[in-house]
């Protein structure tokens, strides 16, 4: 297999563009770099459809890598025919792979192999043959009778060669390769109450008590809710096929012309099909659906991460971290627009104690002394009552405050940390987290970047995904933002530095305690110096990492060093210098570059247009921050309660999270309500996320509201969309 034309064909790129990929990954170049500074290379893909094709890339050189294997062991026991390598050939998959290899792999001890022991090949020959009938076939086993092998009877010599016969029958890759494409286009998957459960929150999976989906139709979260059910010992699962159906396709692919024993080939195909390879074919096809309901769980887990790390930030804000709680108090931190810790308390508003006067009189005392101006509000528990007493609060102040709830989800898992103890040594857990969730509000990204993103929760079944597919997945997400927004080389935590393409923990700390001992940095050049920061590293962070105030104008931009002659080449072209970048003096750089001619320019400056394009967007906005331009996110005085809900009515709400059946909206009455993708647009959609994202200001309607089950049913049929984050 020509691995890169496969590649160039999948991905409907040029076969340049997927030998130059290939080459860059092959060379060690992370995919931030690739996407952001080889556009020219790679046909101007972007960064996930460059992850996509280095996962392809990886599954088929692993593919070829096993064919060879495959080969050499099959050429070993000398069984290689051309037949055999053709089909090895031809094979897409490992499951194919493997359905070929079946035959010639070593076995453990199976029925077949213990008749074969006893010398009943032949016999089984005879039977695979089908020359003879059934009573000229018995009457041979009479042959086969031998005390000392341990074939007592007949009957012992020919049920010995029919179990020769239904393991060759289950070898067959045609037959499995046929029955798995049967099961998966005609085939059910099924789930039924197991009466002998333990579990204490069986009821969660009553719709599953009597289920059956077609295969074919059954959509992911469904997948993984029955998978979850059953891991619980509360629902039994199986594939639902019609067993004579399957019989068939294996007798057919067996029988010859002129068959002789055809009742005798019917009952081996039987046992076969019911012993042997239906059970295989429904592990292989139950394993595909949880691969591809895994797949898209974690392709939706990564878009919602994506809009949450991207939401834009709340600079310029003194911030009051609120971490709810009941018996022990709700933690307080203040810090200010930088995100310095400046204060921190702990305040009793909430049962049981419900000092509500007293906490009001400690906040207004910290509001005033700080001049705070958003209040962030974690949303785990106690989170509804500290919403309740903060609206109430915001309405006795002299100044103007605003107040925001927060997914605090992983707040725990930092304070935690070995990060968080490092960075607060003197701060208990939960002090820890109240500045967390402060700070989260300020600057997602930078705080949401200490936390494994798995823990940030913003996704369906995260804990049942495959371990590292889903770290691979979500920490590709987490680098991508992290790169495409830049950091601040002076200021950026570790956590951030880290995430830097070519960086890694080490480096990030290397870098730090370089600026601390060395002072900051005033051009990127001087990264070169830093401890285990060669030049491979260089190349692949120089252009992440941004000096706001460094010698060199572009410098602050993601302006690529290796492209820095070309920059100065297209300012002196229309008569600029670095003054006029730094005193927005090019407004009309853009205009004058396309007037001359996008390719003329980029020709007399040595490079591509797609890198001259970038070019000129970074040095129109030196320090530019790509979450500026998005809508800022919507911040509240003032609190609903669920009671006062009624159908039909409209109110504007945050998506908070995004998942294969709805999106659930946060309208400001503690509660999130749930939009079911039937209520989300007038047409057909096959997931949310046509529609909505997370971090997106929408407005619902109200549809009902189950107080009993604190439940609430929106919709955003006739209503657009107010505001996208991303």
């Amino acid at each position: 297999m020509d691995i890169n034309l496969r590649l160039s064909e999948e991905f409907k790129i040029s076969k340049v563009n997927a030998d130059n990929i290939v080459g860059l990954i092959n060379d060690g170049n992370t995919i931030p770099f690739i996407a952001r500074y080889r556009k020219e290379a790679t046909g101007n893909c972007d960064d996930q459809i460059l992850r996509e094709f280095s996962e392809r890339l990886t599954y088929l050189t692993n593919l070829e890598k096993r064919k060879s294997e495959v080969i050499k062991s099959i050429t070993e026991q000398g069984k290689m025919t051309d037949e055999i390598m053709q089909a090895l050939e031809r094979a897409e998959t490992m499951t194919e792979v493997e359905d070929i290899y079946r035959p010639f792999k070593p076995k453990k001890k199976t029925r077949a192999s213990v008749a074969i022991e006893k010398g009943l090949q032949p016999l089984a020959d005879i039977i695979i043959a089908q020359a003879n009938t059934k009573a000229e076939i018995l009457n041979f086993a009479n042959n086969y009778i031998n005390l000392e092998k341990g074939v007592k009877t007949q009957k012992e010599a020919y049920d010995g060669a029919c179990d020769i016969v239904a393991e060759y029958v289950s070898d067959n890759a045609e037959i499995r390769k046929k029955l798995r494409a049967t099961v998966n286009k005609n085939g059910s998957i099924s789930s039924k109450y197991n009466p002998k459960t333990t579990a204490k929150n069986y009821k969660v999976y009553e719709i599953y008590f009597d289920f059956e989906e077609a295969v074919n139709t059954i959509p992911s979260h469904r997948i993984l809710a029955i998978n979850r059910g059953e891991a619980e010992e509360v629902l039994t699962v199986k594939i639902e096929f019609n067993d004579e159906l399957g019989i068939r396709i294996c007798f057919s692919n067996i029988r010859v012309n002129n068959c002789k024993c055809e009742d005798v080939l019917l009952d081996i195909c039987a046992d076969s099909y019911s012993r042997l390879i239906f059970p295989s074919i429904e592990r292989e096809v139950r394993n595909e659906l949880t691969e591809k309901a895994s797949e898209a769980a974690i392709s939706t887990f990564e878009v919602n991460l994506k809009q949450l790390l991207l939401q834009p930030p709340i600079k310029g804000k003194v911030t009051l971290g609120f971490d709810p709680a009941y018996r022990t108090g709700c933690k307080i931190a203040v810090v200010n627009e930088f995100g310095k810790v400046l204060d921190t308390t702990v305040v009793y508003p909430t049962p049981p104690q419900n000092k509500v006067e007293e906490a009001k009189e400690v906040l207004k005392k910290l509001i005033d002394k700080y001049k705070v101006d958003i209040i962030s509000i974690g949303n785990g528990t106690a989170s509804k009552e500290s919403e309740i007493f903060v609206a109430e609060l915001i309405k006795e102040l002299n100044r103007k405050v605003s107040y925001m709830v927060v997914n605090e989800a992983g707040a725990s898992v930092y304070s935690a940390s070995k990060l968080g103890a490092e960075e607060f040594p003197d701060f208990d857990v939960s002090l820890r987290s109240a500045v967390s969730i402060a700070r989260r509000l300020q600057d997602p990204l930078s705080e949401l970047c200490k936390i494994e993103p798995k823990s940030i929760g913003v996704g369906q079944y995260q804990h049942d995904m495959p371990k590292s597919n889903l770290e691979t997945a979500l920490n590709g997400v987490l680098e991508d933002c992290v790169n495409s927004v830049g950091v601040d080389v002076n200021t950026a935590s570790m956590s951030l530095l880290s995430r830097i393409a070519g960086l890694n923990a080490g480096v990030a700390k290397n870098i730090i305690a370089h600026r601390e001992k060395n002072g900051a940095f005033i051009e990127r050049s001087q990264l070169k110096s830093v401890s285990k920061l060669g030049d491979k590293a260089y190349t692949q962070c120089a252009g992440f990492l941004r000096i706001p105030k460094g010698k060199n104008v572009f410098d602050n931009t993601a302006v690529h060093p290796e492209s820095y002659d070309a920059a100065k080449k297209l300012l002196k072209l229309f008569n600029y210098d670095d003054n006029d970048v730094l005193n927005n003096k090019i407004s009309d750089l853009k205009i004058k570059a396309e007037t001359y001619g996008l390719e003329k320019v980029a020709g007399l400056c040595g490079i591509g247009v797609p890198t001259l394009s970038d070019i000129i967007t970074e040095i129109l906005k030196p320090g530019r921050d790509i979450r500026d331009d998005l809508p800022p996110p919507m911040l509240r005085s003032d609190i609903l309660d669920i009671k006062d809900l009624r159908p039909g009515m409209e109110l504007k709400g945050t998506v908070r999270n995004v998942i294969d059946f709805g999106v659930f909206v946060d309208i400001g009455v503690h509660q999130d309500g749930l939009v079911h993708i039937s209520e989300l647009c007038d047409r057909y959609i096959k997931h949310p996320l046509e529609v909505v994202k997370v971090g997106d200001i929408v407005t619902v309607r109200v549809l009902s509201v189950d107080l009993n089950k604190n439940r609430i049913a929106l919709s955003l049929k006739t209503n657009k969309k107010v505001d996208s984050a991303i």
